[in-house]
């Protein structure tokens, strides 16, 4: 049986903690009413659902109806030598599984920092695949199992899909740059390592986004800089609508802004 905490869904082990780590630290939050634990066997009991859908051509969004946790999409890349499932969400359905194992199967499941972990094994363990945690973030993993494995700073994890770490967010928070999305010219997915905005033309960089949290200006130029050679045009976020046409731009527009206010810049606008 696979248990996961219901505020942030991530998947757990037994002897449960009092507490979920990931929700206890400063970066996310336990419910007033205390932590709560469920489980995929609840949630299938409670009639979850859960829809994969063509986003793009080879780039699919799952996500499930109701939301679990932090109510992320997960995203399922197509490849002719495999396919990759990115920030996978907080449940997993036998119709779900058969609907990934027509697309093609997985080779492989990461996320793009431990709050995006999800039910990451219990997919791993229905489609035969590896699991991607960065060596920076293995303390945060609540669920030790032989799928796991650590990378450090870059994985090609399939032909044209490339996995980096950012740091910010997390020390391991990580970004995939899929060279055939966007029409070929490339795409970015992005998680919320940097957070694309309801404006569809801003990102934002934070440490904790529920708790208002920003990253210091230095960090947010070295990720700036660190995605500057980088080709891509989209970029995704990992909620349901996050979606950046014009990424490189975007990016540069958004790392001056964060910068400029955090320094001061504006103070006269306040």
């Amino acid at each position: 049986m696979t248990i996961l905490c219901a505020t942030c869904g991530v998947e757990s082990a037994e002897p449960l903690p009092e507490t979920c780590p990931i929700c206890a630290d400063e970066r996310q939050w336990v419910p007033r009413h205390g932590q709560v634990w469920t489980s995929v066997d609840v949630q299938q009991r409670d009639g979850m659902r859960v829809d994969v859908v063509e986003d793009e051509p080879g780039l699919w969004a799952i996500t499930s109806e109701p939301a679990v946790g932090i109510g992320q999409r997960a995203l399922l890349v197509q490849t002719d030598g495999g396919n990759l499932l990115w920030d996978p969400i907080g449940t997993i359905t036998d119709a779900a599984v058969e609907q990934v194992r027509e697309l093609g199967g997985l080779v492989a499941v990461a996320a793009s920092h431990p709050h995006m972990f999800g039910v990451q094994c219990a997919w791993a363990d229905a489609l035969d695949a590896r699991v991607l945690v960065n060596r920076r973030d293995a303390s945060w993993i609540q669920r030790q199992h032989e799928r796991v494995e650590l990378w450090d700073q870059e994985v090609e994890l399939l032909p044209g899909v490339r996995l980096i770490r950012f740091g910010g967010h997390f020390p391991g928070s990580a970004m995939v740059v899929w060279q055939q999305g966007s029409d070929g010219e490339g795409s970015l997915l992005a998680g919320d390592t940097i957070q694309p905005k309801p404006d569809r033309a801003s990102l934002g960089f934070m440490r904790s986004f529920p708790n208002n949290i920003p990253m210091s200006p230095g960090v947010v130029r070295r990720i700036a800089d660190q995605l500057a050679p980088l080709r891509y045009r989209r970029i995704y976020g990992n909620i349901p609508g996050q979606l950046i046409e014009d990424g490189p731009a975007a990016v540069e527009r958004s790392a001056a802004r964060h910068i400029a206010w955090c320094r001061g810049e504006h103070d006269d606008l306040t």
